[in-house]
């Protein structure tokens, strides 16, 4: 299916379909993701990895 298409049947820009399907969206709406499953018949666990980063750093510890 073309991006186009997915677009059309799904309503979400074709701007933001770009940036999910390169991979450099941030965040995905729950509501998008319902959308590209439905239009695409699919579940999310399809459509979705995830690749540890190895530039990220590791998450601060906060003390109280």
């Amino acid at each position: 299916m073309t991006l186009t298409e997915l677009s059309a049947r799904t309503g979400i820009t074709m701007a933001n379909l770009s940036v999910l399907k390169n991979g450099h969206a941030r965040a995905i709406r729950f509501t998008t993701l319902t959308a590209v499953c439905d239009a695409l018949n699919c579940q999310p666990g399809d459509l979705l990895t995830l690749t540890p980063s190895t530039t990220r750093p590791p998450a601060s510890r906060c003390t109280l």
